[in-house]
């Protein structure tokens, strides 16, 4: 017999059974409303500005990591998961199996109050997912083999037991109900103005002084609301409002859930190929076409904004050099332009000497100077020291792995966490020698919008 319980990883091999995984084309669902006919269970969905998305719910296996060599575990965790899998996927990419899950910012995260269930590492490899691109729809379901199976006969089983699912999801899909925002009783931001202004001061110094070269600082608003958050209307609404965005759901309990519209490309690898991108440097979008191409320009022309850019291309190219045989990377950026903010971007492509999958190379970029700040370290300290609120996974790769340990992290900014009718929204800023308290403080509340909206809550800065 299958066995169909969720399964927790340990680095050892050899405790549980054989992982089998059976697909079919699936006209007629997606991975969006299966991911509505799932609500009350753990869900997990991504899609990216390319028209595809993947959407699982369920348990077949579950992986978790801690302390600084979390993601090196995770993949060793990985590796023995997929030790011996049966895939049945002939070459196709629809029907590679994926991991969904993501990483906290901060090697030494110990779970809070706001992050009571998320570790340091954390994926989920769910028993169905739904996969979506080029115009093709696949069902894969995810079980484990006993060590006395069949796996001929267990495969009979599985492709049974997808069959009757699609049919399910079908039904399901027809008859799903659109989401609904939920009243909001309260919105507040803890960190004060004046505490604010007092780290700002404290960073810009420590630059001045030589003691780092930038270092982003973030800050929370908290909201309560009269019943459990709709992620689904949020993410509809994200879904809509950014589709150029990667948008992401991670649920590994229900009403617990991680997810957000971030434009923010960490890495994608494929083999040898390999792709990230520095985005640094803000805007807010004009009101008519020419002042919007006036801002873009001012952007393009200011020197604080392309020098907290360079930084994030500089150790790119740093980091990067030494496992690539070829680096591509525009010597100027250009603008990426979203609904409600512009920032500076430089499109980044590498071909490894080898290939490594996503991991290690997740783990070699995490935090960009986008995120953290330069020198990585002493950044990483200062934001340990001077935030009164753990990031959590916010600013933290976001993503995907499959069974060939290729896969694409995302940033996880414009983002938001929940807990039943408690949403906490994060938004950061980078500073640098002549960053201005003020100004930092809108540009954070400008980044707060996106999702402020997709909980319908307007008016608030």
């Amino acid at each position: 017999m299958v066995a169909a319980q969720p399964r927790t990883y340990s680095a050892e091999p050899g405790e549980y059974g054989r992982l089998l995984s059976v697909s079919r084309r699936s006209p007629g669902i997606s991975p969006a409303a299966a991911l509505r006919t799932a609500r009350g269970l753990e869900r997990f969905y991504w899609a990216d500005g390319s028209a595809n998305a993947a959407a699982g719910f369920g348990i077949a296996a579950e992986l978790i990591a801690w302390g600084p060599d979390r993601f090196d575990t995770l993949r060793r965790k990985l590796e023995r998961l997929f030790s011996g899998a049966l895939v049945d996927a002939d070459g196709d990419r629809l029907r590679l199996v994926r991991v969904f899950g993501g990483f906290a910012f901060q090697d030494d995260f110990v779970p809070d109050r706001t992050w009571s269930i998320y570790t340091p590492a954390y994926f989920i490899l769910p028993h169905y997912q739904v996969t979506e691109a080029e115009g093709e729809t696949w069902l894969t379901l995810n079980a484990h083999l006993a060590p006395d199976d069949d796996p001929d006969e267990a495969l009979d089983q599985l492709r049974g037991a997808l069959d009757l699912r699609y049919e399910a999801l079908l039904r399901a899909s027809r008859q799903a109900t659109p989401p609904s925002p939920v009243e909001v009783r309260q919105v507040s931001y803890p960190m004060p103005y004046d505490v604010w202004e007092q780290i700002i001061t404290e960073a810009t110094t420590r630059i001045q002084h030589g003691m780092m070269h930038k270092v982003v600082l973030s800050r929370v608003c908290e909201i309560r609301l009269a019943g459990s958050v709709d992620v689904d209307a949020a993410l509809a609404y994200l879904e809509s409002a950014y589709p150029d965005c990667y948008r992401f759901l991670f649920e590994p309990r229900p009403h617990h859930v991680f997810y957000g519209a971030t434009p923010e490309l960490l890495v994608r690898a494929a083999g040898r190929q390999l792709e990230t991108m520095a985005l640094a440097g803000s805007s807010r979008r004009g009101q008519t076409p020419q002042e919007d191409e006036a801002c873009a320009d001012a952007l393009l022309d200011n020197p604080k904004e392309r020098h907290e850019h360079a930084l994030v291309v500089n150790a790119l190219r740093d980091r990067l050099t030494p496992v690539s045989e070829s680096l591509d990377i525009p010597e100027t950026p250009t603008v990426l332009k979203l609904s409600n903010i512009q920032h500076l971007y430089t499109p980044v492509r590498a071909t490894l000497r080898q290939p490594m999958g996503v991991l290690p190379l997740a783990e070699r970029l995490h935090p960009t100077p986008a995120l953290g700040g330069e020198p990585r370290e002493a950044a990483l300290t200062f934001i340990r020291q001077a935030e009164p609120v753990p990031r959590g996974w916010y600013a933290a790769p976001i993503g995907w792995v499959d069974h060939r340990l290729d896969g694409v992290f995302a940033v996880a900014i414009r983002s938001a966490v929940s807990q039943d009718d408690r949403v906490w929204l994060y938004a950061g800023a980078g500073i640098v020698a002549n960053s201005q308290p003020r100004q930092e403080w809108e540009e954070t509340a400008l980044k707060f919008r996106p999702m402020l909206n997709a909980l319908g809550i307007q008016g608030v800065a």
